[in-house]
């Protein structure tokens, strides 16, 4: 952990008189601190503090809420003057939670830069709109095992438990608050490293600040003008006929699992005639319990598996044994994935966003019939924001974005959720853009290959077009699981 009391040279005015473990950035002083996600492995020292600001700005004075944000410092002692901001993804995850995970993409960036992270309201610690069941379950995302009527229930009773008015925690709120906490630090500038939703999050930010934004990395690109979720089966069918085709290129798992999209369809078939009760151990705490495999879990599964290929590399083994009668890896996968998504989702937060954002474009879409996930998302999404408090949205919120600011846009190839695509779309807004599509790769790609490097040289130079992006060829295709052991020699 960094602790020495020198004055930051990067915010004029710095203070230096302040408690020996305790540090300032413009007006905000911060003491140390641990970033660690739950269940996670992974931990970064970090100097931690927060910030007042109103809940409704057109109403100052009246409920505040506290954002809380963490700094991680610079290794130079006289650092740029410009912070990295990091916007994490969901919507509903909080920056510091995500950031370890993420932690080796910034490696070069803080050479020369901080890394700030601010949990977006609504989420981490910064007013959670936490969401739970008599069970403890945050969510319920799948139409497939809960009717209309029960998950508008579920939102009706996290509304009247909740001490927030869930109408301003939007988008359009956390870029407010982005460039409250910009000021507080007395940085002019700042760059920004959106992944997932936090794309959204950054191109608004640009839309509304530009002259505050020096540049943007986008990973995973959400294209101002999506309605989001509104393709998301299909993007799902898309990546998984692409993984899946790995199997096949792939002699013995071809020979020894058969086809993944067979073994998909079949076991569907199985599940919603008869879900079987299935016993297992527990991956996290390695008891025994027993649950019903539903269609829904299989396809939670399926489709947060396929976010990352390495992971999603042991989906043909995982359908091939449920297929065959077999199904405990499976059901101990999706009883996993449940409990792990649970913990970093602030559900709450993440209907404020959609249901002012995006529920009131999306549409059940026939096509969508007999795909893995179907319409059971936008099914439950509907029912959802049927009770859930809309807040105001701009009328130019979904309209493209025309700047000239230095923006990379990365996606990766396999994505299930912002495929290549939406890259493609978003780059045309950009003069000073440039799209770089990482082979064989999921959701979430800053980390990867060489991209720490590519990132921090862009964060330096704002420059993507001059960028020697030829060490992304050395990515290749994550094998598939053809036995319990892994992937074949």
């Amino acid at each position: 952990m960094i602790r020495h009391s020198l004055c930051v040279a990067v915010v004029v005015g710095a203070l230096c008189a302040f408690p020996a473990d305790a540090r300032r950035l413009g007006t905000l002083e911060f003491q140390p601190c641990t970033l660690a996600p739950a269940l996670m492995p992974v931990a970064v020292d970090a100097q931690c503090t927060t910030l007042r600001v109103p809940e409704d700005r057109a109403r100052p004075e009246g409920r505040q809420i506290e954002l809380a944000i963490a700094w991680v410092p610079a290794e130079s002692k006289s650092p740029q003057p410009d912070p990295v901001f990091m916007l994490a993804g969901g919507p509903g995850q909080g920056a510091r939670e995500s950031y370890p995970m993420v932690a080796g993409a910034f490696r070069e960036v803080l050479r020369r830069r901080h890394v700030i992270l601010v949990d977006q309201r609504g989420t981490g610690e910064s007013s959670p709109l936490r969401c739970e069941d008599a069970a403890g379950a945050s969510a319920v995302t799948e139409a497939e095992d809960y009717s209309a009527d029960a998950v508008a229930d579920f939102a009706r009773r996290c509304l009247a438990k909740l001490d927030a008015d869930p109408r301003f925690y939007t988008t359009g709120e956390a870029v407010r608050d982005l460039d409250a906490v910009r000021a507080a630090l007395g940085a002019e500038r700042i760059d920004l490293v959106g992944i997932s939703y936090g794309t959204r999050v950054a191109q608004e930010y640009l839309r509304r600040f530009p002259r505050q934004t020096r540049a943007v990395v986008l990973d995973g690109v959400v294209p101002p003008t999506l309605v989001l979720g509104s393709e998301h089966a299909r993007n799902l069918e898309t990546s998984l006929d692409l993984q899946f085709a790995r199997c096949a290129l792939d002699a013995t798992c071809a020979k020894r699992l058969g086809s993944p999209r067979q073994n998909l369809d079949a076991l569907f078939a199985q599940l919603r005639d008869s879900p079987p009760k299935v016993r297992f151990r527990d991956p996290l705490d390695n008891s025994v319990v027993e649950e019903t495999l539903s269609a829904g879990a299989v396809a939670s599964v399926v489709r947060l598996y396929a976010y990352t290929p390495t992971i999603a590399a042991m989906l043909p083994l995982s359908l091939h044994e449920a297929a065959n009668g077999r199904p405990e890896m499976l059901a101990a996968q999706a009883r996993m994935l449940t409990s792990m998504l649970g913990e970093s989702i602030m559900h709450g937060m993440q209907l404020s966003v959609i249901c002012t954002e995006d529920a009131p474009g999306l549409q059940v879409n026939p096509a969508d019939a007999g795909t893995v996930i179907g319409s059971a998302m936008i099914e439950v999404i509907k029912a959802q924001c049927a009770v859930w408090p809309a807040g105001t949205l701009a009328p130019d919120f979904h309209e493209p974005l025309a700047s000239d600011a230095p923006v990379l846009l990365i996606s990766g190839e396999f994505d299930p959720v912002t495929p290549p695509r939406y890259g493609e779309t978003a780059l045309a807004q950009f003069a000073n853009g440039r799209h770089l599509v990482l082979r064989g790769q999921g959701h979430n790609v800053v980390g990867t290959g060489c991209m720490p490097r590519l990132l921090g040289q862009f964060i330096e130079s704002t420059d993507a077009k001059a960028l020697d992006a030829k060490c992304l060829e050395q990515l290749d295709y994550t094998p598939p699981f053809a036995g319990y052991y892994g992937w074949e020699p």
